[in-house]
């Protein structure tokens, strides 16, 4: 998986396109991730005891991978995701930017 939690990243396709949010979360088994405020989707939630109200909720439905682009914390800019085997570090394999070469992790 070449994005992780916490990423920045920008939306490729879809609605949301050209919008940058943070990953809240990822589903690997299903290739999607979830970006913070980006494809809201609303819930309805009934009311579950006597004399409260039901509500909407506001939240953040999970997008295919592939939409997303990781957004370079060095260059700030979309870009591809390749890696380099650094021998000298506890992880061997480090994730690196594409266009400016900078290490992501």
């Amino acid at each position: 998986m070449k994005l992780k939690k916490g990423d920045r990243v920008k939306v490729m396709a879809g609605k949301d396109k050209g919008k940058k949010g943070k990953i809240l979360q990822i589903y690997a088994e299903r290739n999607k991730a979830s970006v913070e405020g980006i494809n809201l989707a609303i819930k309805h939630v009934r009311p579950r005891k006597q004399n409260e109200k039901g509500q909407k909720i506001e939240f953040p439905a999970p997008l295919n991978i592939s939409n997303l682009m990781l957004l370079c914390p060095k260059c700030n800019k979309a870009t591809r995701v390749a890696y380099k085997i650094l021998p000298d570090r506890k992880k061997n394999k480090v994730r690196i930017c594409a266009k400016c070469k900078e290490l992501i992790d």
